[in-house]
């Protein structure tokens, strides 16, 4: 999603209003309810969020500077700035180390990258479409962020395929992005 972008992508630039920004932390907090706790910390009374409209009809949300989610379409995808702030609070997977170079590449994630001796899928299942944070075996960080196209059930009873859809990973136009 982020591949090739730069500032070039981004129409309008607007402040949000509070009203707005209210609606947005309720809408975080019923798609990620781990956030509750955090909620005023990521978006913070007194600090101005700003709205980016770009290509694609994806809008950026930041504060500071700093993109904290995004969007396209109805659902809100925290970057991955955000992911490393507070990693708990959301939905994770872990490929093995054969996937990472595909992955930083910006290569959607394979079935058998998931159920690999390295790779980890959560206890509880996962449904289809859910947003998920991506982290590599051996490392620390998650290295990017994505949709499931199957529920992890289905990724372990067919492991063929396209799991995940890649939205950001690290090193892509997002993550490069500085205003």
């Amino acid at each position: 999603m982020f591949k090739k972008f730069t500032k070039d992508d981004i129409h309008t630039r607007s402040n949000v209003k509070s009203s707005i920004q209210r609606a947005l932390k309720s809408k975080l907090v019923a798609q990620y309810p781990k956030l509750e706790s955090t909620i005023d910390d990521i978006l913070p009374k007194k600090s101005q969020l700003v709205l980016y409209k770009c290509e694609d009809k994806i809008q950026l949300y930041l504060i500071d500077n700093e993109v904290v989610f995004f969007q396209q379409f109805d659902e809100l995808i925290p970057s991955l700035t955000l992911v490393h702030k507070y990693p708990d609070a959301f939905p994770s997977v872990q490929v093995d180390r054969g996937a990472i170079k595909f992955v930083l590449s910006g290569a959607n994630i394979m079935c058998p990258g998931l159920t690999s001796a390295g790779a980890k899928l959560p206890e509880e299942p996962l449904e289809k479409e859910t947003t998920v944070t991506i982290y590599a075996e051996g490392k620390q960080h998650a290295m990017a962020v994505g949709k499931l196209l199957m529920s992890t059930d289905e990724i372990k009873s067919v492991n063929k395929g396209i799991g995940i859809e890649l939205f950001h990973h690290l090193g892509d136009g997002l993550w490069m992005y500085h205003e």
